[in-house]
């Protein structure tokens, strides 16, 4: 390809608005001052991820801490109090807690830097070999001194250092292998070319390079990279994501590369995608934050009550004599005393609540991760928590969007039948799918000690048992006997076509176990050469019905003079390996090989093949267009090994591949489109995933016409995937359909128990899927999502206006039918299957509406044929919208969108690589880990910081309150009556560890029973721990207490006279009491142990008598050897708690009166009209004020968790059958309810969804 004159211009003279969007590289010993200079400009291979310096720590972490209002607002407390007119006490005690705090968090982040320091310098300490132009020779070098323009050498199984241009390999066929599991996570073997044009010989010689590459800019995007190089003759060559090595990834099966440096350190691909650890703010979190506000607004009001009482107190004084005189006016003075209260009421603002819920995030995802129910023993992983901060999010799921394929199935394809020149081949004796043993590998070098699993796609490989039938029409091939006639002839020619396609049609690296090196291909019959190559000579005369010969002399003499050596393949074919980036073409290579049609090694130029009747034949690869998610399809463009001619083989989605245009001249053409399209709505039925396969013959004119538009869009940097795509596209046409395969794809385990349990929680499933709707509608069948008495209503249409019609249509029928008008019906029994072209209609800003409103009068919703920017469309809509909790799971790339999109991202660690994964906040390997952890460990984790939040807002309302009664007494001249040590310390010391105990540890209600009872879970949905009422009832109940706990002592020491701290230690030490106590009645399980030990602790260290006293007039002495202090501690400790108590006893009462009724009920007796209204009463006053308190369901479990074992199963079969009666009774069951017409197939999915099962 010659560039044009405009090009030559802008790559000779390099201008700066060209270098503005590309990206220059050259040899690094070029002396062009130009280059040199663009080089200065580009980041060095050093890569530093710390956030400080040595100089730059202080300065940058306070910055970063000052971002929080509440060390924000208690700087300004602690530097107000070094006022004098307004201070409350000693200035240096009030910064205690602040520095405290803030310290904390700050060598807390001094600690991650140095990790991640010691990481940086382990990585930039590693060695290469890279190209010294003085020495001639290759030098070891620090990765940390590598530059762009370097020549690096690398050996199998080393890292690469950097971004970088394959030059070289010693591979033969320029190959090279390369394992980007430290890049995204994935362990199958991905193919690199070295760039085209350039010399392949045994060595490479560096000072004989000269080229010049152009490419983009640094980016993020780890499948594409554009660009071009320019040799001394000024020819381009296009450079794609095949020609690059990316950093990170590992050389392997190659002994040798060289590659030149293009991107380094911070311009990598891997540091464009290191972004750190994901940040989301949970729902909690927001609510937590506007009660904050509200804290500030009630210390605000405080103040300013009693700044306003001081002024008042002061103007009604005449000249006391126990006052110093003073001309200040009252009105500044209380102006004073309003700063003075906001220092002395401080402590209602909990300075320790986001340290505190730091570290119970960190606790709840330890036990998380360490849940020995979420651990598979097969793949030897667990649950990642890549989110630390979204927890609690888990528990208030409401919608819940899933993949289907991979995350519902196994996605370990099993090739099940297939459909050939209108034949269909059912393969009735296929087994099971055989898994392959894991390899395990041993790195060479000691920087890669660790061993390495290769979880790849072997796993999918399956034995596959040829059909009788196709079997013995591809052996009249190799049958001298008798010659097919014509239309057989086309049958076999199809027949072979197809097998062909499914061998060369696909991406699928060969290896071996024994002998791990790629196979080297040898080109007994085409020499290989570019693919602007003139055609050789054909081997066979070509049939006039298809590609494939009719002499059959000479295919019979190819067959004996290849025997020998086809035996041999044979024997090296059943240790080939395939390594695939998708499950769906390991199946076909291997279905393809149980026919004789065996892949035994891919180059970039030619594919080896070993054909039945042939053996081994090299067929030329001239181009490869990938599977792109707009086409949804993938061709190969090739020189047929017999005619010579260049053919297309397509392989994509039947809907894609039968919309194309089709020739169909003949009757055959047009009997076979419509025979295979029976076929695939019969595998659809069957719950199989369906691939069409085509082929298009070009003429050498027109493929060389194609070919310069090709070479032009390869070597573009701007718009190049559009121009690849439009290229792709205009050969894609007029193809003929050769057959189509069905891939059973099997559910895994446990996936309708966990839907189910899903749904009985209130949460609403979708499935977003790309499958057909018979397909999709098969494994809804299958995983439960649809039961048999549920109705389905379909949305197929062609135009907006009809997609706008059919939604009010059965917008209306379903309303109609259940003669309700309110959507958010839970107890529905009707599904919504939606396809793709709809669903596009549905999306748009006018149709939203009528689609949300529909969707909500169904219990699921099933998205079929939907691509992947739909997928994160209809997740946004809903998560906006509805304003709902979202949780979105997947496990392909094509679910990132989607799983980024959604409040919760879960990714499945399963055969499509971990692309998924590396975008969640969690992942798991199996779905039915779903189950667990969303219903028992998001339970757990929402409820137990929903109330340790409120604890806190609890204690300190509370103990603040205490402060403020006495102001009353004291002329509201901020005075106070404690020690401003214990006043200091009651945050930060006292009571601190017991809710950070509570919140990691406490379990309102066992694991056991949350799964049996998944309406548990609507507790978390409906965030009925924390609520609004929830709040303000709590600050009430603090407000109570500080009343008893104040005035108690206060009327217990009228008249006496005692001094201000006497009179103040019984009230400190009442609080204290109260308030642990008040936890140790809301908890459970082993926190109430942690709640005794520590408040044994706290009197211990309060105890003067254990302790020297700090108190040097022995204060705490003499107050603590009354015995009127014990009194007046337990007297108000327990009339302060006596309500709380009363909440715990009352929800007892509850629930045996609602077991005594229920049996009283059951055994057919009847109580007295007067007993009976008082039970009547009392239930509704008990259940009206535990409902205000926790919601019924959640207490009862409680309770029932402590019956006998035999009561416990009466107790739980009881409320299963009520809750099932509950949901029967409460379902519309229509009689007379309409669906599409076009699918009167749908009952049968009914009996054949267990065909998925088996």
């Amino acid at each position: 390809y010659q560039p044009s004159q405009l090009e030559q211009e802008h790559g000779g003279g390099m201008t700066k608005d060209l270098t503005k969007n590309r990206k220059v590289v050259m040899p690094s010993w070029t002396e062009d001052e130009e280059i040199k200079e663009l080089k200065q400009s580009y980041s060095r291979n050093k890569v530093r991820t710390t956030k400080y310096t040595f100089l730059s720590f202080i300065p940058k972490n306070l910055f970063e801490q000052l971002h929080r209002f509440a060390n924000v607002y208690f700087i300004f407390l602690g530097a107000l109090n070094f006022v004098p007119i307004v201070n409350a006490f000693q200035p240096e005690i009030s910064i205690i807690p602040i520095v405290f705090v803030m310290s904390i968090t700050a060598v807390k982040d001094l600690w991650e830097d140095q990790r991640r320091r010691k990481s940086d310098q382990q990585v930039n300490n590693l060695l290469c070999d890279v190209f010294d132009r003085k020495q001639k020779r290759y030098v070891e070098r620090r990765w940390a001194d590598v530059c762009v323009g370097d020549l690096i050498r690398l050996c199998c199984n080393e890292i690469i250092p950097a971004d970088m241009v394959l030059l070289h390999s010693s591979d033969p066929n320029g190959v090279c292998h390369i394992e980007t599991a430290n890049l995204d996570g994935e362990t199958n073997l991905k193919q690199r070319q070295v760039v085209r044009d350039l010399p392949q010989g045994s060595e490479f010689v560096p000072e004989n390079y000269s080229s010049r590459i152009e490419c983009e800019n640094p980016n993020n995007d780890l499948r594409r990279f554009r660009g071009f190089m320019e040799h001394p003759g000024k020819v381009r060559v296009g450079l794609h994501s095949e020609n690059l090595l990316l950093r990170s990834c590992t050389v392997r099966n190659t002994e040798t590369v060289i590659g030149i440096v293009v991107y380094a350190g911070h311009e990598t691909k891997a540091m464009q995608n290191n972004s750190g650890p994901r940040y989301k703010r949970s729902k909690l979190e927001c609510r937590l934050n506007m009660d904050v506000l509200w804290c500030v607004v009630l210390l605000l009001l405080m103040c300013l009550v009693a700044a306003v009482g001081h002024g008042f107190w002061l103007s009604e004084l005449h000249n006391p004599i126990f006052m110093i005189p003073d001309d200040t006016h009252p009105a500044l003075a209380a102006f004073y005393m309003f700063w003075t209260m906001i220092i002395v009421l401080q402590v209602l603002i909990p300075i320790s609540l986001y340290v505190s819920i730091e570290i119970v995030k960190l606790g709840q995802v330890y036990f998380i991760q360490n849940d020995l129910d979420l651990y598979n023993p097969v793949l030897d992983t667990g649950v990642q928590c890549r989110a630390l901060n979204i927890t609690e999010d888990l528990g208030q799921i409401q919608y819940l969007f899933s993949d289907k394929t991979g995350t519902l199935t196994e996605n370990r394809m099993l090739f099940r039948r297939c459909t050939v020149a209108g034949t269909e081949y059912p393969h009735h004796e296929n087994g099971p799918p055989r898994h392959t043993p894991q390899t395990h590998t041993w790195s060479l070098h000691q920087h890669h000690g660790e061993k390495r699993t290769d979880l790849s796609s072997t796993f999918t490989e399956c034995a596959v048992v040829p059909d009788p039938q196709l079997q013995a029409k591809l052996n009249t091939l190799s049958s001298p006997m008798r010659s097919p006639f014509r239309q057989e002839a086309a049958e076999i020619s199809h027949i072979l076509d197809f097998f062909l396609a499914l061998t060369v049609c696909n991406t699928v690296v060969v290896s071996s176990p024994t002998q791990p090196r790629h196979v080297t291909l040898q080109s007994p019959t085409i020499p290989s050469g570019t693919p602007s190559d003139t055609p050789p000579a054909p081997v066979t005369p070509a049939l006039s019905s298809g590609a494939w010969g009719e002499d059959r002399d000479d295919i019979q003499k190819a067959k004996d003079n290849s025997a020998e050596s086809e035996s041999d393949d044979e024997d090296e074919a059943e240790e080939l390996l395939y390594e695939a980036e998708s499950p769906d073409e390991a199946a076909l290579v291997q279905a393809a090989k149980a026919y004789g049609y065996t892949l035994l090694g891919r180059s970039p130029e030619q594919v080896l093949v070993a054909v039945p009747g042939t053996g081994p034949l090299s067929i030329a690869l001239l181009h490869v267009l990938p599977f792109h998610s707009a086409r949804k399809r993938m061709s190969v463009v090739v020189r047929h090994p017999l005619t010579g001619e260049v053919v297309v083989y397509t392989k994509g989605a039947d809907n894609v591949i039968m919309d194309i245009k089709l020739p169909s001249e003949d009757g055959f053409s047009r009997e076979i489109m419509e025979r295979t399209q029976r076929h695939l709505d019969q595998y659809a039925r069957e719950g199989l995933r369906t691939l069409c396969v085509a082929k298009k013959v070009l003429e050498e004119q027109e493929y060389k016409a194609w070919l310069k538009r090709h070479e032009y869009a390869e070597t573009s940097i701007e718009n190049r995937e559009e121009l690849l795509l439009e290229s792709a596209e205009r050969l894609e046409t007029n193809l003929t359909l050769l057959g189509a395969s069905g891939i059973v794809d099997r559910l895994q385990e446990e996936v309708p128990e966990t839907i189910e349990a899903l749904q009985e929680a209130g949460i609403k499933v979708w499935v977003l899927t790309g499958d057909k709707q018979e397909t999709a509608i098969n494994i809804a069948f299958a995983c439960k999502l649809i039961r048999p008495t549920d109705h389905i209503l379909m949305a197929n249409c062609d135009s907006k206006e009809t997609c706008e019609a059919r939604l009010q249509e059965l917008q209306h029928e379903i309303r109609q039918v259940t003669k309700e008008g309110t959507p958010e019906d839970d107890s529905s029994d009707s599904v919504l299957v939606i396809d793709g072209r709809t669903l596009d209609y549905a999306l748009q800003k006018e149709l939203q509406g009528s689609f949300l409103d529909l969707t909500c009068c169904c219990r699921s919703v099933i998205c079929c044929r939907s691509t992947p920017l739909q997928k994160s469309q209809v997740v946004q809509l809903v998560r906006d919208k509805l304003k709902v909790m979202t949780l979105a799971i997947g496990d392909g790339a094509n679910d990132v969108s989607m799983i980024q999109m959604a409040d919760v991202g879960i990714g499945i660690s399963g055969q499509e690589g971990m692309q998924a994964v590396m975008s969640s906040d969690f992942a798991i390997s199996r779905f039915k880990f779903l189950r667990k952890l969303i219903l028992v460990h998001g339970h757990w984790c929402y409820a137990r910081l929903a109330n340790m939040i409120l604890y806190f807002f609890y204690k300190n309302v509370m103990y603040v309150n205490l402060l403020f009664w006495y102001q009353f007494f004291c002329g509201f001249s901020g005075s106070t009556m404690t020690n401003s040590w214990v006043l200091i310390f009651f945050n930060l010391l006292f009571t601190s560890v017991p809710p950070i105990i509570y919140g990691v540890l406490d379990k309102d209600v066992s694991g056991e029973m949350l799964l049996e009872v998944p309406d548990l879970y609507k507790y978390g949905q409906n965030s009925e721990a924390y609520l609004p009422s929830t709040f303000w009832l709590n600050i009430l109940d603090a407000f109570y207490q500080s009343l008893v706990c104040f005035f108690i002592p206060y009327f217990a020491y009228a008249g006496s006279d005692i001094g201000v701290f006497f009179f103040g230690s019984p009230i400190n030490g009442s609080a204290l009491l109260i308030i642990l106590l008040h936890q140790l009645i809301e908890s459970r399980t082993v926190v109430s142990q942690s709640q005794l030990f520590f408040l044994i602790y706290n009197a211990v260290i309060m105890c003067v008598t254990c302790n020297s006293p700090t108190n040097p007039y022995g204060i705490e002495t003499k107050v603590m050897s009354e015995p009127l202090y014990y009194l007046i501690c337990g007297f108000t400790t327990v009339l302060a708690l006596l309500p709380r108590y009363y909440t715990h006893i009352s929800e007892s009462a509850h629930l045996h009166t609602s077991n005594a009724a229920y049996i009283l009920h059951s055994e057919g007796r009847n109580l007295h009209a007067q007993n009976f209204i008082l039970f009547l009463c009392h239930r509704i006053l008990v259940r009206a004020f535990c409902n205000t308190i926790c919601p019924s369901d959640l207490v009862r479990a409680q309770k029932m968790e402590r019956l006998s074992a035999q009561d416990y199963s009466m107790s739980l079969r009881q409320w299963k059958e009520n809750k099932a009666a509950q949901r029967l009774s409460s379902r519309h069951v229509p009689q007379n309810f309409s669906v599409n017409a076009d699918m009167p197939h749908l009952t049968d999915c009914i009996a054949e969804a267990g065909t998925v099962l088996s």
